[in-house]
């Protein structure tokens, strides 16, 4: 996490002298802030990359010498039948739909994300499901 958090703060000085030109060069606010807000965005991740990696194991993309194998293990449980993400895609898509639309649709959407989002997070609570 050392790296990261050491990219991150060389991000954020290029970022920020990309931002002083822009903005003397163009004389235009919006990017210009949005330039700045970005080098916010980049310290704060910088400093809590770099700040949480003092307090954790040095992992294998700190050492020079480490091999891709060290960085092996388990990623995660990810479910491999499981049908709440479409749920929840159908949901999501009438909602953004109901932007351009009209915001009546939302009142369809919502029962759809609602009901996604409660079955997928009680999907490990309830049925053959309830051992895993």
């Amino acid at each position: 996490m050392k790296i990261q958090g050491k990219m991150f703060m060389w991000l954020s000085f290029f970022v920020l002298v990309m931002a002083v030109v822009y903005g003397v060069w163009s004389k235009e606010p919006v990017g210009t802030t949005a330039l700045f807000m970005t080098f916010g965005l980049c310290i704060m991740i910088g400093f809590y990359l770099g700040f949480t990696a003092k307090r954790v194991d040095v992992g294998a993309q700190d050492n020079k010498e480490a091999d891709v194998a060290d960085d092996a293990g388990e990623v995660g449980f990810f479910s491999p039948h499981s049908w709440q993400p479409l749920s929840l895609a159908i949901g999501g898509a009438l909602a953004f739909l109901s932007v351009a639309i009209g915001w009546w649709l939302m009142y369809f959407s919502l029962p759809i994300i609602l009901i996604g989002v409660w079955g997928w997070v009680f999907e490990y609570y309830r049925g053959e499901n309830r051992t895993q």
